[in-house]
């Protein structure tokens, strides 16, 4: 593998994904796992939190064949998960605000429960893998370019893979190595936490997250 190609499908692709970590469209999808993996013992959060970004990074980089297959209509698909999410977002932050959350929470108790396991993880990194932030514009940009140039080869395709997937397992690296340190575990469970003694604040936070994950996907446009 030359330098160039160890560039583009490693190295811009862990630099964009740890950048995208703190992308607002990043933050509600954090939230959402700590929350799930919130007072389970230390190795049951380390094995979720791992197939969790296992299964995120290796959607993503489906995704990214697709992208090469699909060429800029991709771009519309990508835009209606931005949509899709933010609604979600938007409807948590207002039970949180109007203090249905609890009717939630009893409603889908059941279900809730067993999301807290190997396939709860699994279905939250595929949930997560549809919502690929701005920053890795430059990564299906030129994708994009060179399905166009080239065609949808096998290159081309494994390209879009790799490269989009190790762009997803960055997105989440900072949270997997987190969990394997007490007090990083520690201070997941009180962000949870926080999220039930303060709920109008995390309301907020997960509309402001929202609109800005709606307003993304009407008024943005990344152009191949």
């Amino acid at each position: 593998m030359s330098e160039l190609n160890l560039l583009n499908l490693v190295a811009l692709p862990v630099l964009f994904g740890l950048v995208g970590f703190v992308e607002p469209c990043s933050i509600g999808s954090t939230l959402v796992l700590v929350k799930q993996i919130e007072g389970r013992r230390a190795a049951d959060k380390i094995v979720q939190t791992v197939i969790y970004a296992s299964t995120r990074a290796g959607f993503i980089g489906m995704l990214g064949m697709f992208a090469a297959i699909l060429g800029s209509a991709f771009l519309g698909f990508q835009n209606a998960a931005w949509f899709f999410l933010g609604a979600v977002y938007i409807a948590l932050g207002v039970m949180y605000m109007t203090g249905r959350i609890g009717w939630l929470m009893r409603s889908f108790g059941p279900l809730l429960t067993r999301m807290q396991s190997v396939r709860g993880s699994v279905a939250l990194g595929m949930l997560f893998g549809l919502n690929i932030p701005a920053c890795a514009a430059p990564l299906i940009v030129a994708l994009l370019g060179a399905a166009a140039a080239g065609g949808a080869s096998g290159q081309t395709l494994a390209s879009g893979f790799v490269s989009l997937a190790v762009f997803g397992l960055a997105l989440s690296l900072p949270l997997v190595i987190a969990v394997y340190f007490e007090r990083a575990r520690q201070a997941l469970d009180w962000l949870a936490e926080l999220s039930r003694r303060v709920p109008r604040w995390t309301g907020v936070l997960l509309i402001a997250l929202g609109v800005w994950s709606v307003w993304f996907a009407l008024f943005v446009s990344i152009a191949p």
